[in-house]
């Protein structure tokens, strides 16, 4: 079922960011395109599928968790010290089942408002995309810093807004951006601390010892990994990233 709601979820996503009167809908002309009683031809549904499935892997790179969650494990892989360890393959696998979890009351939202309704034929493309834009909006606004959103209102010369609704879709995307990164900076940042001290040690004893031609990763690597084990590493980053959606952070 979780996969499913990821699907249609991250479909209905792009069927708003495309359909939306923020981005070029309103430029489009008036054509009516259907099957009869109101409801899309199979020639435009497929049409509108293949470029809902092109604009995809921006979609999620830019409006989910995504960006928060990879750069993340991309900093606790190189904290421990290692270059392909795990594959870029699993932490990519990794994030996007986290970001699966993570996101799974926005796209249920998704799917319940926009994209069943629109599928049983109760919405237009252009209604379900407005729908589908708004569970989105929402979780993008709340995981944006306010002065990073302000930032991109002023350069867009916005005034700043008294509700969300008031807030474009083109401001509200990029200051999600560097709110998710500037997140991910500073949960990096706690995770290096720990075995930047632990290579500290390690040199400190290497140079009181006389062994300055012994690598010191040599020995700060082992011990590294160990730390990272015994304190079940994996499982306090991956808590520590949902908290930080979900916990208030």
């Amino acid at each position: 079922m979780k996969p499913r709601i990821f699907a249609v979820g991250l479909f209905a996503m792009g069927i708003a960011l495309l359909w939306s009167p923020v981005t070029y809908a309103q430029s489009l002309p008036s054509l009516t395109i259907n099957g009869g009683h109101g409801t899309p031809s199979q020639t435009l549904s497929i049409l509108a599928l293949l470029t809902v499935i092109s604009f995809l892997p921006a979609i999620l790179l830019t409006m989910t968790a995504f960006t928060r969650v990879v750069t993340v494990l991309s900093f606790t892989r190189s904290a421990l010290g290692l270059q392909q360890t795990p594959p870029n393959q699993v932490i990519i696998g990794l994030s996007l089942f986290l970001t699966l979890f993570i996101m799974e009351p926005t796209l249920s939202a998704i799917q319940h408002q926009a994209l069943t309704p629109y599928l049983a034929g109760h919405l237009t493309l252009l209604q379900a995309g407005k729908k589908a834009l708004t569970p989105l909006r929402l979780f993008m606004y709340q995981q944006t810093r306010p002065s990073d959103l302000a930032l991109f209102l002023k350069m867009g010369h916005v005034a700043p807004p008294h509700h969300l609704s008031q807030v474009p879709t083109l401001t509200l995307i990029p200051a999600f951006i560097i709110s998710e990164l500037k997140t991910a900076f500073e949960i990096g940042v706690y995770i290096f601390i720990p075995f930047i001290i632990v290579d500290l040690v390690v040199s400190t004893i290497l140079m009181s010892m006389g062994m300055m031609m012994v690598p010191p990763t040599l020995i700060s690597l082992p011990l590294k990994l160990l730390l990272f084990v015994l304190a079940n590493g994996w499982s306090l980053v991956v808590q520590s990233l949902f908290l930080s959606f979900h916990g208030g952070g």
